[in-house]
Parts: C-alpha cells; structure tokens; sequence
C-alpha cells in the first residue's frame, strides 16, 4: 500500500497544477495525545515539521504539519469523466447480475464494484463502514485538520473553495444511510473544538457514506474463463482516493501483461 499512495501522491502534486481538476495543494495538521514518531511519508510531502504547542489543543502533546492535495470530489469527478470520454471511454449505468453480463461485452473485465463485490463475486470479507459527515458553508478556514484518536471519535475538517466537510465516523458493520442527528451534532462540537470560526458555519447538508472494508485490498487477476480476465480492485475502505492512482497503474499494468 506504500507504493500505491506513493504513486497517488506524486499524481495528486501534478493535478493540483491545474484548476479545474479540483484538486488543491493545503497545509493541515494531524494531532495526537501523544509524543509521535515521524510518519514513514514524511520525506515526501512538502513543508512537513512537528507542531508547536501553540498550535496544539488542550490535552494533545504532538502533531504533524504539512501540506497535502485536497480533492473536491464533485469537481474532480467531474474532470475525470471529462477526461475518460475525451479519450474515447463511454459510460453506461445499469445493474448487473453476473460477471458474465459484463464478459458478453469485453474479454478484460475491471471489478471494482466496492461493496458490491458481495453480491457480485461471492466475497464474504467485505463489511460496510459507515461514515457520516455534515457540510457546512466555508468561513473562512483555510487549514485542515485531523484527530483520530480523540476521546470523543475520529475527527476531521476539510476545507474546500466554498465550504468545509467536517467528519466523522467509523462504523463497522453499519449499512444505515439515515443521518443521525446526535452524531452530526457531536461532530459539529468536536470539529467547533479545533475551529471556533465553525461555530456559526451555516449547515449545508448531511451525508452518509459506505465504506468498503476488507482485511486487504484486493488487486489481483483472475482468469474467469478461457480467453476471460477478471481483474479485482476493491476493498480500500476510507483509503480509496490515497490509493486511487498506484492501483490504477498496477490494474493497467495487469491488463498489459494478458
């Protein structure tokens, strides 16, 4: 998984060089209530250093500042359809039954139907982790942060040109897609705590999201059939956008050897 964020990283740093990807350089930092040894990435984002204790919350001893890509994924999204059709891709949204659907169109099939990969390829490791978030006007906040080891539950806000995300949870086991008012009010008063200027931030919407969990991730080939290649890529959990780009190129890398 080293390689692959690697790999996203350096991609992300390219992105971030034009606009209307959606994708942004921002300087952040990571707290602990803890003294924290240096990450493994550190020598590879700019600007990193350890936090001052001006800069740390009541009860957190260390953090990590540095900068990072910030991805706006309805924006992004966007340009990467953009960018599919204008290489010739085409898009068809329909429901699937078997692999075999997809086989009757293409002798090299990518799976990566997440959560649905249950259903679709009979794998039972898969379990759903729900995270919720609340989205809130942007006022002004221009640095990201992240706890997750907080007493009160993982915690994070994410900047964005127009508003902020603010987070979150980690329910295993939980396919509940209702948004549950206590817990977006106690993410409101965990990410208040880092930013005071969110307290009257104006609430734009309530999400909720699945994750797709697994013990690892599962990128490899499979031949379905003869002349058939199966190749998997799915069970990143909460790691899908950090790992996006060094699994792409290790799925073409598949491809290309078949």
């Amino acid at each position: 998984m080293v390689g692959w964020s690697a790999a996203t990283y350096a991609d992300f740093v390219q992105l971030a060089q034009v606009p209307e990807t959606g994708v942004a350089q921002r300087a952040g930092i990571e707290i602990f209530p803890w003294v924290a040894e240096d990450p493994w990435w550190r020598a590879a984002v700019p600007g990193f250093r350890h936090a001052t204790a001006g800069e740390l919350p009541d009860g957190y001893r260390d953090g990590y500042v540095f900068e990072a890509p910030v991805i706006e994924m309805p924006v992004y999204l966007g340009y990467l359809i953009r960018r599919f059709e204008s290489l010739g891709g085409q898009i068809t949204v329909r429901p699937l039954a078997s692999v075999d659907e997809a086989f009757a169109h293409s002798d090299r099939v990518i799976d990566c139907a997440g959560l649905g990969a249950r259903e679709l390829v009979g794998d039972t490791t898969l379990v759903p982790i729900r995270g919720q978030v609340v989205r809130v006007a942007q006022v002004g906040i221009e640095r990201f942060w992240l706890d997750d080891y907080g007493p009160g539950g993982i915690t994070y806000i994410v900047p964005r040109a127009n508003d902020c995300i603010l987070g979150g949870t980690a329910e295993e086991g939980s396919e509940d897609l209702a948004p549950d008012a206590a817990t977006a009010a106690a993410i409101i008063a965990r990410c208040v705590a880092l930013e005071p200027r969110l307290r009257d931030a104006e609430i734009l919407e309530h999400k909720v999201g699945l994750r797709p969990g697994r013990p690892a991730v599962r990128l490899e080939a499979e031949q379905w059939a003869p002349g058939k290649l199966l190749i998997h890529n799915y069970g990143h959990g909460g790691a899908g956008v950090t790992l996006s780009w060094g699994c792409a190129a290790e799925v073409l890398g598949l491809v290309e050897q078949s």
